[in-house]
């Protein structure tokens, strides 16, 4: 073996830093990208954000220089004037307020909304207010305490008995609470408002509600007996539970129309609702009949090179903090060409996305065509790694709702014409048949098949069970109504 020195020539990808903090740029949500140019911001001061420039001076600010020069001519004239002029206009201090008889497209309104307590605290106000002893009152405690998010009690009238007598053998109190007493209490909570908190069942939550509905109520009766053979009410049992409860179909259907008005769970309405809001990355809006894809200007930072410190480096000098200066604009100039190549590239595969997705935009979920990565891919010349990244925690605005980029992106079934159907549209289709099924002769899984198959779509039994259980829709048992 001989051993030679030559040299060769050949290719390689390096993982530059400049690369790394590309890559992680791009699979950024809007927010992360935010808290990252902000930290950007703080690290670096030769990074500054590039504020709005108001190269013309306003009108405003124009009338205001004219009104002051007239002003002090007024003043350091020989005689003064019947009126002076002033820097003021009376529309500037009192705002004017439109009549009821026009219609302003925005209205400033006071926000004067209350924050919702807990159900807990709600029913607490309610206590202190009853002329309860210290012992009926500490009962009381503990069963509000007791209570889940739905306002039913969570726990056996025993356990609340017990936590009672442990708290009280901690203040020396000598005598025994019984159950009845923690009986009596739970009925006085019951009966607060909402009615019904404090229930151990459904049923029981009904039922009271019931009860203090007026005796007059129509087919109130009706509802209380139905109650009683609940069992046979959700197995959907009709022949029995007409021959049970001693009802005809007529008073069936009107007792349950009564128990629908109820409250099934009161403490529902009291829990925090927290909506999660999402930022669009990209809107789309049709004009002139085709469809415009645009970057949201709100979640685009604005960035530039602050000037001031740039022009502070020296070509020559190889200083420590000459040297620190270049770096710093280095690592800018790299952040804000990855942050436009990252707006580039969104830019780029969400217009390949709404251009396959043009049917989907015209008509809604049915029009939904099948779409995989490797397809946007091959045609933005990306790898499908990149579009992943790019399709991840980014949120498309569209006349239809908001949706994930992830959300356009679906596998496909078969059809008898040969093409091929999104499952995102056979999702969209069962969801359609389910809702304009006879609900007392709900369709089956076998029949909404065969319905499908009508459409040219072949798709399985087992299949449209998965579809529609991923829909959270009940079986056809479930769906089935009495009357």
């Amino acid at each position: 073996m001989k051993l030679s020195v030559g040299l060769k020539v050949a290719n390689s990808l390096s993982l530059t830093p400049q690369l790394q903090q590309a890559i992680r740029l791009l699979q950024l949500s809007s927010l992360e990208l935010e808290q990252e140019v902000q930290l950007q911001l703080e690290t670096n001061p030769l990074l500054e954000k590039i504020e709005e420039e108001h190269g013309q001076e306003q009108p405003e600010q124009v009338q205001q220089e004219v009104s002051e020069r007239e002003l002090s001519d007024a003043l350091n004239a020989d005689h003064l004037p019947t009126e002076l002029p002033v820097d003021v206009e009376w529309d500037d201090i009192y705002s004017y307020q439109p009549t009821s008889a026009e219609r302003p497209e925005y209205e400033e309104r006071e926000d004067n909304r209350q924050a919702q307590g807990t159900l807990k605290e709600h029913m607490l106000s309610q206590v202190n207010l009853l002329h309860f002893s210290s012992i009926d009152k500490l009962i009381a405690y503990c069963i509000v305490d007791a209570l889940d998010d739905k306002g039913f009690l969570a726990v056996e009238v025993t356990e609340i008995l017990e936590s009672v007598q442990h708290l009280l053998r901690q203040m020396d109190y000598v005598d025994e609470v019984e159950e009845d007493e923690v009986l009596v209490v739970l009925k006085y909570i019951q009966r607060l408002d909402p009615v019904g908190v404090g229930a151990r069942s459904l049923v029981e939550c009904l039922t009271l509600q019931l009860e203090i509905l007026p005796t007059e109520t129509a087919f109130r009766a009706d509802a209380l007996a139905l109650l009683k053979y609940y069992e046979l009410f959700i197995a959907n049992d009709l022949n029995r539970l007409l021959k049970q409860s001693g009802l005809n179909t007529t008073q069936l259907k009107s007792a349950v129309e009564l128990l629908k008005g109820l409250t099934p769970y009161p403490g529902i309405p009291f829990e925090s609702k927290e909506m999660d809001y999402q930022i669009p990355d990209v809107v789309v809006s049709k004009k002139e009949e085709a469809w415009h894809v645009q970057l949201n200007p709100d979640v685009i930072p604005k960035l530039k090179v602050n000037p001031f410190y740039a022009g502070m480096i020296r070509r020559a000098d190889q200083s420590e903090d000459n040297q620190y200066l270049r770096n710093q604009m280095l690592d800018a100039k790299n952040f804000i060409k990855s942050i436009d190549e990252r707006h580039k590239t969104l830019l780029k595969v969400a217009s390949c996305i709404v251009q396959h997705q043009r049917k989907f935009l015209d008509i809604g979920a049915e029009g939904m065509v099948p779409l995989v990565l490797r397809d946007i891919a091959d045609e933005v010349e990306l790898h499908e790694s990149t579009v992943s990244r790019v399709t991840t925690n980014k949120y498309l605005l569209t006349p239809r709702g908001l949706f994930e980029l992830k959300y356009f992106f679906s596998s496909h079934v078969g059809t008898t014409s040969g093409g091929e159907v999104s499952s995102t549209a056979i999702r969209a289709k069962i969801k359609k048949i389910v809702a304009e099924e006879n609900p007392c002769k709900p369709l089956s899984d076998n029949s909404i098949a065969n319905l499908l198959k009508q459409d040219g779509i072949e798709v399985a039994r087992r299949t449209v069970a998965k579809y529609r259980e991923s829909l959270h829709i009940p079986s056809s048992s479930d769906r089935k109504v009495l009357i």
